[in-house]
């Protein structure tokens, strides 16, 4: 017995540092953000410790519906195409090529990485401007008359961002998935008398869901507070949940930036909830 006690206690020491260090960086910050959220904004800016619930009741204004909306719309649509991008992609080089090529191209989906994402970002603004390098080589060969203007500053260009943005996070957990896939499995269901289309759907696929509802939760969730892409490429028109949350900071509205920060953190938990349900559900199966 006491020897037991003793294990117990020597672990909760070695996890003392891990779970101070957690207290500190996530869940004190975590906590003053909260209590910010019911304070009013004061007359010149800044916080009143006046508690109430009048930043939430703002919040759920049918005026920010739109972006609201917008943010789910485009978040949904960054993780739509990062799978279907990055699926063939994590495919190839887990299943496909050469084993001593696979090293090389993992570093080559991470290489973005390497470069700060503001950075990357405004190379997306000059690669989409007016006098930028997609309308003047569309200009060169004579595909259009005159530059594209909706290809910065709108919602395409959005999601341009983000894809490129998010599309490693989405690679990296699909090729663990597929890496995993026996490929003993794929060819018992070839010999069967499957073809590479029912191959793919039917084994394929249902082995490797935990690393694509993985996928769908690392693109989905940055994307749905994304703030720097939006800002940039987006403008006013394309304004996000990030966005707006920056804008009232930015204003020195802290309680009404940190009641919307609480609102997204309330939907990012519901959505991992959701995942983790979706994956026990077809581990189980």
């Amino acid at each position: 017995m006491r020897a037991s006690r003793g294990h117990e206690a020597n672990r909760w020491i070695g996890l003392a540092p891990s779970l101070l260090w957690l207290g500190v960086v996530l869940l004190l910050p975590l906590g003053f953000i909260i209590a910010v959220s019911f304070a009013e904004r004061g007359l010149h800016g800044g916080v009143q410790w006046r508690f109430g619930l009048e930043n939430y009741r703002r919040a759920l204004d049918p005026l920010y519906f739109p972006v609201y909306a917008r943010s789910f719309l485009m978040a949904a649509v960054t993780t739509a195409l990062c799978l279907l991008i990055g699926y063939p992609v994590a495919y190839a080089i887990a299943l496909r090529v050469n084993p001593r090529w696979k090293q090389a191209l993992l570093v080559l989906s991470i290489l973005p990485f390497w470069t700060s994402f503001l950075l990357r970002t405004y190379a997306w603004m000059f690669l989409l401007r007016a006098e930028g390098f997609v309308n003047t080589m569309l200009l060169t060969l004579g595909v259009i008359e005159r530059p594209i203007s909706w290809l910065l500053y709108s919602d395409f260009a959005v999601v341009v961002g983000q894809v490129y943005g998010e599309l490693p996070f989405a690679i990296l957990p699909l090729y663990v998935a597929l890496e995993r896939v026996d490929v003993r499995v794929i060819e018992a269901a070839m010999d069967l008398g499957a073809n590479r289309r029912q191959v793919f759907w039917r084994v394929v696929v249902p082995l490797t869901r935990p690393g694509i509802i993985t996928a769908l939760v690392l693109v989905f969730i940055p994307s749905l507070g994304a703030f720097i892409t939006p800002d940039l490429l987006g403008g006013a028109k394309s304004a996000m949940l990030g966005t707006v949350i920056q804008n009232q900071f930015v204003q020195r509205n802290p309680p009404m930036g940190s009641a919307l920060s609480v609102l997204l953190i309330l939907a990012v938990l519901a959505l991992l909830v959701m995942a983790w349900r979706a994956a026990g559900v077809k581990a189980r199966q």
